[in-house]
């Protein structure tokens, strides 16, 4: 039995709700960069700069940052409990499973961290 420790939400239906709202926020990230260099064709650093020194664009991309990582989480969650099982690894199959999960999880800790310094410009 798969418990809901290692899940971020606290039932499907939270972690349905969290990927469809980070998805929703990607999308909106995406579509808004797209826009944004179809209408200055010719971005260059100072513009490009000057666009990520608004706070509203940080923020922007900080939530888009957080909506990936917690996106991952719960597709990676669900990919390994599906098939990390007592059928496929024996007894081992908890051990290798938290294992796997320990380390993405410090991937991710690690990619937030990096990210929320670039951001920032920490």
């Amino acid at each position: 039995m798969v418990t809901s420790i290692t899940n971020l939400g606290r039932s499907g239906l939270y972690d349905w709700l969290i990927q469809r709202v980070s998805a929703v926020a990607m999308t909106a990230y995406v579509l808004f960069l797209v826009a944004y260099l179809v209408i200055n064709p010719d971005v260059d650093f100072s513009q490009w700069s000057a666009l990520f020194d608004q706070l509203w664009v940080r923020v922007f991309s900080l939530i888009t940052l957080l909506s990936i990582v917690a996106h991952a989480w719960i597709g990676l969650w669900a990919v390994l409990t599906d098939y990390i099982t007592p059928m496929t690894l024996g007894g081992k199959a908890t051990a290798v499973r938290v294992f796997v999960q320990l380390v993405l999880g410090i991937v991710a800790i690690t990619y937030t961290v990096w990210g929320f310094e670039i951001i920032w410009g920490l």
